[in-house]
């Protein structure tokens, strides 16, 4: 497995474990970036990876929320905050109220012109250098909502994406829409490059839907057919994975 020295595997039994390593590791760079800088910039994931990860955060201790910056990673084009299956209404929900009102908080707004959403964004982000981005892996190994074949170049911070249908699919699987026909066909995600450039990145990846995704992430060349796979390239990246989502792991285990 072709990866920088930064690129750590850590192993769990399950995703409560798993979210409570990482949950516990993020805070510590949170802290150590108030304590370091005065203030601390954040990338935040949603999903189901992310459930016991995002509490474990939160319920952590000493974290100075008024100091720190967050941004997050994608939002569907076109869907209503009140939606079950809204990012911004996720983290509203399991994060933003739960504490203290941070220094700043940079949402996507899917129901924006998607073009200046990206440009707002964009010119909001290039204030800040992200001290670490929680993120996950998707079933077709997608990092963020940057589907295969993923742009591995574009310098944009923010770009409009097609989602393919196995993106889609597992949006639905996991009871966010009621129908496929109600998962949108477009998003807004941040870009690779742009998730490369955080000085810290942890990436949570629980249950055995991912197995595969993860396999072919760390164990075929890294490719953007395998968007996830570009970790390894980072300098300090840190992949939980619990026993399921590790289960077809060979060489790299």
């Amino acid at each position: 497995m072709n990866t920088n020295a930064g690129f750590k595997i850590h192993y769990t039994d399950d995703p409560v474990s798993l979210g409570r390593m990482a949950g516990e590791q993020a805070a510590a760079v949170i802290k150590q970036a108030i304590a370091k800088q005065g203030t601390a910039s954040i990338i935040l994931a949603t999903g189901t990876s992310q459930f016991e990860t995002l509490n474990r955060l939160i319920a952590e201790p000493d974290i100075d929320w008024t100091k720190v910056t967050m941004f997050h990673l994608d939002e569907y084009i076109g869907l209503s905050i009140t939606a079950k299956a809204s990012f911004r209404k996720y983290l509203k929900e399991r994060v933003l109220d739960k504490v203290p009102a941070l220094q700043k908080v940079h949402l996507i707004n899917g129901e924006n012109d998607p073009v200046e959403e990206c440009k707002m964004l964009s010119a909001a982000l290039a204030k800040h250098l992200i001290d670490v981005a929680l993120v996950g892996i998707g079933e077709n190994g997608h990092l963020a909502f940057n589907d295969p074949p993923a742009d591995f170049e574009t310098l944009d911070a923010y770009i409009i994406v097609q989602l393919d249908e196995a993106c889609r699919k597992q949006q639905f699987n996991e009871g966010w829409f009621t129908s496929m026909e109600q998962v949108p066909k477009q998003a807004i995600s941040m870009s690779i490059q742009q998730i490369m450039k955080a000085k810290a990145i942890i990436c949570s990846v629980p249950d055995g839907r991912k197995a595969e995704a993860v396999r072919n992430c760390l164990e075929e060349p890294i490719s953007n057919l395998y968007p996830a796979s570009i970790l390894r390239k980072h300098a300090d990246c840190s992949l939980y994975l619990d026993k399921k989502a590790a289960s077809l792991l060979g060489n790299s285990k």
